[in-house]
């Protein structure tokens, strides 16, 4: 099990995510937080989720390679990517979801970042990348279409072409999170915020989400279409020759050091 539910008051729940040592998402990621969105969603008491990390340095990473076949063959039985569903389940949770974010997140873990209503980040500890086109890839979880309508095109570009890590400080000034705080606030903060909305009236917390939902989100048909395209780059020679070079450096230098600092060696 990667997720420990707890109950931290009859209307709030924490959903704490750990697959160390650098918190890949992987397939068994997915088809377990798929379950939990089922779980909390069919619960009437359940108004705010907070989801957070037990894995220091990391929030939700890239995607796990050594599932990756697995992930891309995820399906619903309408024949909707699983990665995808979920995503697109979280955003529309009849809970408000609220991530508290202290280290890296990144790609895939990105993707389902920016599906959580609120994101709260470590100012001294979030780092934020895309890191898909620097290793060949397309985005397909959702970033090429949810990031344009949070940061404005241009900085969605240059997210995604660059592929570099940004830090909390700009990440909130793009914004890509909701706030950045001081680590030290960060957990006080995230809390109190679930209280003050969980105790107001469920029907108008779920109701302004439905409105803004509607007004915000990207049509459903263009995410899969994104799917589709990352599905297809994954099959591209330069996916496989980056790969290949990943692998040595990976090999020389050590998973830990590389996934500190992605970006640079992406670079």
């Amino acid at each position: 099990m990667q997720f420990n539910i707890q109950v931290i008051s009859p209307k709030i729940r924490r959903v704490t995510f750990a697959n160390g040592p650098v918190n890949v998402v992987g397939a068994d990621t997915i088809a377990e937080l798929s379950d939990i969105i089922d779980v909390l969603s069919t619960d009437t008491q359940v108004q705010v989720v907070i989801f957070d990390s037990a894995t220091p340095g990391y929030f939700y990473n890239h995607a796990d390679l050594s599932q990756f076949d697995r992930l891309l063959s995820q399906h619903t039985t309408d024949g909707t990517p699983l990665f995808i569903d979920v995503a697109t389940r979280l955003a529309s949770a009849p809970f408000v979801s609220i991530a508290s974010i202290r280290g890296r997140t990144r790609g895939g873990g990105d993707e389902l970042t920016l599906a959580f209503d609120l994101r709260y980040a470590s100012r001294e500890q979030a780092i934020f990348s895309q890191p898909e086109v620097g290793t060949g890839l397309l985005p397909g979880g959702g970033a090429g279409d949810r990031l344009p309508s949070l940061v404005g095109r241009d900085r969605a570009l240059e997210i995604l072409l660059t592929s570099a890590d940004y830090d909390a400080a700009t990440a909130e000034h793009f914004g890509w999170v909701t706030r950045a705080l001081p680590d030290a606030d960060l957990d006080r903060f995230v809390e109190s915020t679930a209280a003050r909305v969980a105790a107001f009236d469920a029907d108008a917390v779920r109701g302004v989400k439905s409105i803004v939902n509607r007004a915000s989100l990207p049509p459903q048909g263009n995410i899969r279409d994104s799917w589709a395209a990352f599905t297809t780059s994954a099959t591209w020679p330069g996916f496989q020759a980056r790969g290949a070079v990943f692998a040595n450096i990976f090999a020389e230098i050590g998973v830990e050091e590389v996934e500190r600092n992605l970006g640079h060696y992406l670079a």
